[in-house]
């Protein structure tokens, strides 16, 4: 299956730390080569970086190293596909526009027989199982409030929807409108959160190390989701199964709890992923 990665921050960070090991599972340190995307929001827009290739030897991914885009919201996904041939229409992360705004999705697991959608007025254009589950969500979200409604109704709404279609399979995914972030975990995913004291992190997948105390500002508060830890220094916490997490401006502002259970091998657990574990 595939990969996650999302962050969610107070003041414009950028991800080059993070994404630089996240990348490397993608044919270097784990087999996740059917493609890689990363959105970052910029105001009411949003900067896409999508490939077909390796994230790990794509020329697009070192684009992104070189660029040093500063977001408060970002979402990378590294595919190893199950459904859907290995192309740039089948390639997270997706966007829908949902109340006039840009939300952004990108899921790892595998879903089947999912609800027919051919009245619907979202529509998938790729051959994903993920993309059609977020038109699936933004159909739904569309249809109960004609307006936007509150961030606790969306919260709530998302996770409705999400018990229904998370009956069909595995569903772990990262969802963001730009404002917030909500990640569900099915199987397997973890988040951190930075803030001061900031000190030196060690990634896992190829030992780089950072000194955050160079970089953060006192009040500033980072937090990443990914599908594994990527820093062996740092606490990250492992959600359970059927968990959510909401994320706003950097800290955890909601959170259900989901069932405790061993650790699953859904098909991410490469390299990257033991070394984790």
């Amino acid at each position: 299956m595939c990969q996650l990665l999302g962050m969610n921050c107070n003041t414009p960070t950028d991800i080059v730390f993070s994404f630089e090991g996240f990348r490397r599972r993608a044919g270097l340190t784990d087999s996740h080569s059917d493609g890689f995307g990363i959105a970052f929001f910029e105001g009411k827009g949003v900067r896409v970086f999508r490939d077909d290739k390796p994230g790990a030897s794509s020329p697009i991914a070192d684009c992104v190293k070189q660029y040093h885009i500063k977001s408060l919201n970002v979402i990378a996904h590294i595919r190893k596909a199950t459904q859907g041939e290995v192309n740039i229409e089948n390639t997270h992360p997706f966007i829908r526009e949902i109340w006039g705004e840009n939300w952004v999705f990108a899921h790892n697991g595998n879903l089947n027989n999912l609800p027919d959608m051919s009245d619907s007025f979202c529509q998938p254009i790729g051959s994903t199982d993920s993309e059609a589950a977020f038109c699936y969500i933004a159909e739904q979200l569309k249809n109960r409030f004609r307006k936007k409604p509150t961030e606790e109704e969306i919260f709530d709404a998302v996770q409705q929807v999400t018990q229904e279609l998370a009956k069909l399979g595995t569903f772990n995914f990262i969802l963001s409108n730009g404002e917030w972030m909500i990640a569900h975990c099915s199987t397997n995913l973890h988040y951190l959160t930075r803030q001061a004291p900031f000190g030196k992190a060690c990634r896992i997948d190829d030992d780089d190390v950072i000194d955050f105390s160079h970089y953060a500002a006192e009040g500033d508060k980072v937090s990443l989701i990914s599908t594994f830890p990527l820093t062996k220094n740092e606490c990250w916490h492992k959600m359970e199964r059927g968990g959510f997490v909401f994320f706003k401006e950097g800290e955890k502002i909601r959170e259900i709890i989901g069932v405790p259970g061993p650790a699953v091998d859904d098909g991410t657990l490469g390299k990257g992923g033991l070394k984790a574990a």
